[in-house]
This record gives C-alpha cells, sequence and structure tokens, in this order.
C-alpha cells in the first residue's frame, strides 16, 4: 500500500471522527437546549394568541392563569412572549437587574410621541440616567419643603371657594387641585398664573391620546393621535417662550422648571429647550395621575370606614394641639396614620396594573417552591403591582382595606421580604416621586379633615380599567358641611 493510499485512508479516519464529535457535540446542544426549563405557556389561539384574553382584562387572565399554573407562566401576545413574574420570590431579578440584561427602553417606546425626542425613552440608558438625575436633585429634602408650602397654598385657596356647605363630584374636584398644583410646583408660576386654562386643555389631549392602541402602534393615524402631535407642538412653543424669558430677564424660581433648566451633564451640557419640555411633560404624566387617582380612593374607604376616619381625625386634633394650624413639610411627615391610610389605598388601587422589561439575555428564576425555569433573551417580562399587592401569603385578608397592616409590628409589606409591595415599583426603577405624591395627598387630606365633614352618597367607586392608567369609574358624589375641627374632644 503506498503513501498516497495510505494518505487517504487516514483522511477518511480524521472525517470519520470528526464527524463523531460533530454528531455528538450536536446532540449535547440538543438535549441541553430540550432540557431548558421554559415557563408553562397559556393556552390560546395561535397567531393572536393572548390578545383576546389581553383585551377583556389583563388582571382576570393574570388571576385565572396564576391559579393554574403558578407564579412564572408566559402568554404569546401576536408575535411577542411575555413572561409573567408574580410575587416577591420570582421578582427579585426583574427589579434588581442592570438594564443591560433586563431594560425599559424597548417596552416603553409608546411614550415617544407624547414625551418628545431627546428624552426618557428615546435616549440610551446612560443619557436616561442622568435625565434621572435631574429628577432625583429636584426632588431633594431641600426642594420638597418648598413644594410643600406651594401644595398648602393652592389646597387653602381651592378649598376657600367651596360654600358652607353642599354636594361635589370628589373625584372630578381632587382632578383640578393636583393639576393645579402640579402647574406651580412642576411647570411653573407663568403657567400656574397665566397659562394655566391653555396647558391644562393641551394636556388632556396629551393624556387621551395614550390609547391601548397606542401601546402597539403609538403613530397610527388616529383623530386622538393627532390631537395629541399638535398639542406636543404648542406646549413645546409655550415652554419655550418661558424657557427663554426666564434666561433673559435672569430670574430663577423654586419650581421643577427651574432645576431643569439650571441641570448640566457630566460633560458639562446644559439641557435643551426641548429636553425640558420632554422632561416636565413625563414629570406631570409620572405624578398627576398617581396623586389624583390615589387622593380619591383615601378619601372613599375613609367615608366608608368610619373606624379609620376616627383614627385619621385623632391623628390631625393631635398634631394641632402640638403645632397648632402650621402646615410644612416636617408636620405631614408626623402623619403616620394618614400616611397609612394612603399607602393602604395604593396598596388595592395602583394606577399602573404591569410593569415591564425586555430580557436582554437567558437568565433563571425559582420560584418559593422550588420550581426553577430558563427565562430566554427576547421575553417581554412582566409583573402586575395591582395582583401581586392582594396576594393572600404576603396580606391578610388582601381585599380588605386594613391600614393597619402596615403599622409597627405587623408590617405585612415587609414580612415576605423584599417587593412585596410594588405600588411604586422598586430597585433600578422604583419611582423617584413617591416622597411627592404623599406630601401632595397629605396636604390635600389634612386640609379637608381639618375643615369639613363628608359623607359618601354615592355608591362605593369601582376600577376603571378601560384606561391606560387605572383610575376611578364614574362619579365619588360627597355631601361636605364646613366645620374647623375641634381638639377638645
Amino acid at each position: 500500500m503506498d503513501l498516497k493510499e495510505n494518505n487517504k485512508f487516514l483522511g477518511a479516519g480524521v472525517l470519520f471522527v470528526a464527524t463523531i464529535v460533530f454528531v455528538k457535540l450536536f446532540c449535547s446542544a440538543l438535549v441541553r437546549r430540550s432540557r431548558k426549563r421554559l415557563p408553562p405557556t397559556v393556552k390560546a389561539l395561535p397567531v393572536i394568541g393572548g390578545l383576546l384574553r389581553f383585551m377583556k382584562g389583563p388582571i382576570v387572565m393574570i388571576r385565572e392563569e396564576y391559579k393554574k399554573l403558578g407564579s412564572v407562566f408566559t402568554v404569546n401576545v401576536l408575535n411577542r412572549r411575555i413572561t409573567f413574574f408574580i410575587g416577591p420570590d420570582v421578582s427579585a431579578h426583574f427589579f434588581k437587574a442592570p438594564e443591560a440584561e433586563l431594560s425599559q427602553q424597548e417596552v416603553y417606546q409608546f411614550n415617544v410621541p407624547t414625551f418628545g425626542p431627546g428624552v426618557v425613552f428615546d435616549v440610551d440608558y446612560s443619557v436616561r440616567q442622568e435625565q434621572f438625575r435631574f429628577f432625583t436633585e429636584a426632588l431633594r429634602v431641600t426642594k420638597l419643603r418648598s413644594y410643600v408650602d406651594q401644595m398648602v397654598m393652592e389646597a387653602e385657596d381651592y378649598f376657600s371657594k367651596w360654600g358652607e356647605s353642599g354636594t361635589v363630584d370628589l373625584k372630578y374636584e381632587l382632578e383640578h387641585l393636583i393639576i393645579l398644583t402640579a402647574s406651580r410646583c412642576l411647570l411653573g408660576r407663568e403657567v400656574r398664573d397665566k397659562l394655566f386654562d391653555d396647558v391644562s386643555a393641551l394636556f388632556h389631549d396629551l393624556d387621551n391620546g395614550m390609547r391601548p392602541i397606542s401601546v402597539i402602534f403609538p403613530y397610527l393615524p388616529i383623530p386622538a393621535h393627532r390631537r395629541r402631535d399638535r398639542a406636543r407642538a404648542r406646549i413645546a412653543d409655550i415652554f419655550s417662550t418661558i424657557i427663554n424669558s426666564r434666561k433673559r430677564s435672569g430670574r430663577s424660581e423654586d419650581d421643577l422648571l427651574q432645576c431643569f433648566i439650571d441641570s448640566r451633564y457630566k460633560d458639562g451640557r446644559p439641557t435643551t429647550e426641548g429636553e425640558i419640555t420632554g422632561l416636565l411633560i413625563a414629570a406631570l404624566f409620572a405624578g398627576q395621575h398617581t396623586s389624583s387617582i390615589t387622593s380619591t380612593w383615601t378619601g372613599a374607604y375613609l367615608l366608608r370606614h368610619k373606624e379609620y376616619l376616627s383614627a385619621a381625625l385623632e391623628e390631625q386634633k393631635d398634631i394641632l394641639r402640638r403645632h397648632g394650624d402650621k402646615i410644612n413639610h416636617d408636620i405631614l411627615s408626623e402623619m403616620d396614620m394618614l400616611y397609612r391610610c394612603i399607602k393602604e389605598a395604593l396598596r388595592l388601587h395602583p394606577p399602573l396594573i404591569m410593569l415591564l422589561r425586555y430580557s436582554h439575555s437567558d437568565f433563571l428564576v425559582k420560584t418559593k417552591e422550588g420550581k426553577e425555569y430558563d427565562i430566554p433573551k427576547g421575553h417581554i417580562v412582566a409583573t402586575s403591582p395591582a395582583f401581586a399587592n392582594r396576594l393572600p401569603h404576603i396580606y391578610k385578608d388582601p381585599d380588605s382595606y386594613d391600614p393597619d397592616r402596615f403599622a409597627p409590628g405587623r408590617e405585612e409589606d415587609k414580612a415576605a421580604g423584599a417587593f412585596s409591595y410594588i405600588s411604586f415599583g422598586g430597585g433600578r426603577h422604583g419611582c423617584l416621586g413617591e416622597p411627592f405624591a404623599y406630601l401632595q395627598i397629605k396636604a390635600i387630606w389634612s386640609h379637608l379633615l381639618r375643615n369639613f365633614e363628608f359623607e359618601l352618597i354615592s355608591p362605593f367607586p369601582e376600577n376603571d380599567w378601560n384606561a391606560m392608567v387605572v383610575g376611578v369609574k364614574g362619579e365619588v358624589m360627597v355631601r361636605y358641611k364646613r366645620r374647623k375641627l375641634s381638639i377638645d374632644n
């Protein structure tokens, strides 16, 4: 057998061995892939997947599938896979993962037409982090102290226009007061004193331009989107004029607008007019809904549960004895009973019923029962404050209104660990405006408790599940009578 033939057999042998190795590696990869422990999938029709279930109400779907599939499950919606994490035991990665692994930008792109270009979800993470730093600096305690003075002034002025007695829609009244307060603290004196009606109407068009269809098709040429775009352009013109006027005059005001004007990026670059306008719109959207909705629910529950109304009144009497009629940041911070009443209303009715992220890499999640699931790259990951806040293994009688569940000694929101209470989100993307919201609602309700008696005369309200931000459905009619809270009884 000559050398040429030997080489031929040798080459064939090497090819045979390489083929065996390749087949083994390929089979091993297939086995590994087949062993991937994917979450259970919600049964649904092909192509449109769980879209119909979503349209009927995501909370209904979550409730049904949680009972059947547990705390981790996937639903197919059109061409996307959404994997739900329900409960603190499986939500840690959702709230703590770095942006490179779980990001907001891809899933919240529908906000870009409203907020505008160059801000929040239209910029990369590093720029967004700097913009969030502007929010943080604008909402530090020294700033909040001055905002409280404006909140108190707006509440006193607004309710001074009520008569000695009467009937009002509490939801409407509080919505109107919240936008007035937000205009004063966030948008600035120029808007509050001269342009409130114009800007309020424009924000109404912006708000109505965010529909459920906007999440999937944010640029669809429907009438609501066209009104949204016209309103956005007009708001940009108004704030351009205000910003230039302040810069020319050298005048400085104590509001969020001024904070954004004075903000600088790390490289020294100042914020642009477009960025300032977009950040203000984002701030108003983040704060207005939560405060107006939660202040309404707080009132409805206090008027329904007289024992907690009495406890809140006793707290006000105690504070009046020690501080008189004075209200400031530190005094509001002492109102622990009122704080718990607000927090419990927000537990039962969080305005944002779903929080979303986009997965950039595979990761593992483990349930409290010990089951492990591999979550693939490309999934949208979701959690639901509206459902997770009512889990019976965390909260006793979860559907009942019980502010004392947060009292020292019980603290049910901490017993199961972090992320048991997620009305304001948590972790890396927790709501920056949480302290502002609590102060605003406390300022309103401390004034109402001290100056009025109320009676709820309409049926107890329900959730408005048809809204993008879930609020209060219909009117909340109350009968009021003016009176000064006496500290002698």
